[in-house]
């Protein structure tokens, strides 16, 4: 538990969140939205929508898990909407991300963790979404479980969906 979580949302500035925070939800809507300037965007939006819902907060959850379900939910948004304004399936556009990946230059990864990345990008919304928290993230179940509102049982049932798919993709090519 990081020392943010031992605060009441009421004495936490804004500053402290986004400071202790940026990285950690950017690299979670990084790995949702693929493009580095498409999840600065996001991850904006997140802060905004954070800074005016701040008063919000009831403490039901802890600090984090707040955060991660705001930004999971503006980058499901943030896709929904690409997939409207293009008028192109969410697998084609998460296909062009893809293989624009390989030119962007904030992705530093190697053939390995390319691989992977097109692995995952070929799950389904729900199962990418757990197996991103689970795997990257190192959320536990019952984290993720509040995050996006869905049983354990369910996650791990996603999870292993996902693991199972991810493999045979990546044994595949």
């Amino acid at each position: 538990m990081n020392n943010l979580e031992i605060h009441t949302i009421e004495s936490l500035k804004f500053e402290d969140l986004v400071s202790e925070y940026k990285e950690r939800l950017y690299w979670h809507i990084r790995r949702m939205v693929i493009s580095h300037d498409d999840a600065d965007d996001v991850l904006q939006n997140t802060f905004i929508k954070v800074y005016k819902n701040l008063h919000n907060f009831n403490g039901e959850s802890q600090v984090y898990t707040w955060l991660y379900r705001i930004a999971t939910n503006e980058s499901l948004t943030f896709i929904k909407k690409r997939k409207r304004t293009t008028h192109i399936s969410n697998e084609e556009v998460q296909e062009s991300l893809v293989t624009n990946l390989t030119s962007d230059p904030y992705f530093n990864g190697d053939d390995a963790q390319l691989k992977l990345q097109q692995a995952i990008d070929t799950l389904p919304t729900k199962q990418k979404q757990v197996f991103v928290m689970k795997y990257f993230d190192e959320l536990q179940y019952n984290e993720i479980s509040e995050i996006l509102g869905t049983s354990e049982g369910a996650l791990k049932a996603s999870y292993h969906h996902a693991v199972k798919k991810i493999t045979e993709y990546v044994t595949a090519h």
